[in-house]
């Protein structure tokens, strides 16, 4: 088992298979959402132009310019089967405290969460978190999905890491009604996470489709482990677990069979001291 930081570029079953029992303390996946298309990211730089095609604040014109994409196929034929050996070797590697988190949308989260039942237990079935954004295109022919699920279950349901004091704060909605003090201090969040989606145009943004927030991986990490201990993402995507990992004292593997999103995170990554596997250095580009 290593003890320092990893980005493995390889398939995550073999890599999860060859891992230890019981030593990993907190994982987290979000893996693909099965919607039957291929993901993609164009990357874009704006620059200032008095020709360019499109306008900004208060009548600036700029000129865009793509400077690549990145994506992946969001398909596969037996979706549960895919998920299957995978969300196994999850359950056999966590730690007897540990919490499992699966992240996934209204497609296939009701047959993953009977999966997840039939895996790890009901009784360990601690809560569906939904984590709500409200940003982007509304449908006027039906309602407009707007969250993901996140299903949270624990190794062991007697007994688990949960740091309440850890808990960030959020806004009390009617902060007139409870008192300057309170109000000030305001009120630990529920099962239901209001947070933007990752801006375009942020410093956060990674290039990388479906790039989560930092904040929302940050909440399930202080929360749900403890400094020095090990947090596994086996479908890393843009690299979101790894550096709320370490930015709060946590040792990290993430796993990506795609280059392109471990070249991210490698890029991300590099200041914090990461250990490669599969790889030297930041995969070059296909």
């Amino acid at each position: 088992m290593c003890v320092s930081s990893r980005i493995i570029l390889s398939d995550n079953l073999p890599v999860l298979q060859a891992m230890d029992a019981g030593t990993v303390d907190l994982i987290y996946i979000d893996p693909p959402f099965n919607t039957g298309r291929t993901q993609s990211r164009t990357r874009i730089r704006v620059e200032r132009d008095d020709d360019g095609d499109r306008t900004g604040f208060q009548g600036a014109r700029y000129r865009t310019e793509v400077v690549g994409q990145s994506g992946y196929d969001d398909t596969h034929d037996d979706y549960l089967a895919f998920l299957e050996p995978r969300l196994r070797e999850a359950h056999r590697v966590l730690a007897a405290n540990g919490s499992f988190f699966l992240h996934i949308d209204y497609r296939e989260a009701h047959y993953c969460k009977v999966l997840l039942d039939e895996i790890f237990g009901r009784a360990s079935f601690m809560n569906e978190i939904i984590w709500a954004y409200d940003y982007g295109a509304r449908s006027k022919r039906k309602w407009p999905a707007k969250h993901d699920t996140i299903f949270w279950y624990a190794k062991d349901p007697t007994a688990y890491t949960f740091n309440f004091d850890e808990m960030d704060r959020i806004p009390y909605m009617a902060p007139g009604l409870v008192g300057k003090k309170k109000a000030a201090r305001g009120k630990t969040p529920t099962d239901v996470w209001w947070h933007t989606i990752v801006s375009a145009t942020g410093t956060e943004k990674t290039g990388y489709p479906t790039q989560k927030p930092l904040g929302v991986l940050e909440r399930i990490v202080k929360v749900h482990s403890n400094p020095g201990d090990i947090v596994l993402d086996f479908f890393a995507g843009s690299g979101t677990t790894g550096e709320a990992a370490a930015r709060n004292g946590r040792r990290f593997i993430l796993i990506d069979s795609n280059p392109d999103a471990v070249r991210v995170m490698s890029i991300r990554l590099a200041s914090f001291g990461v250990d490669c596997a599969g790889f030297r250095g930041v995969p070059e580009a296909e």
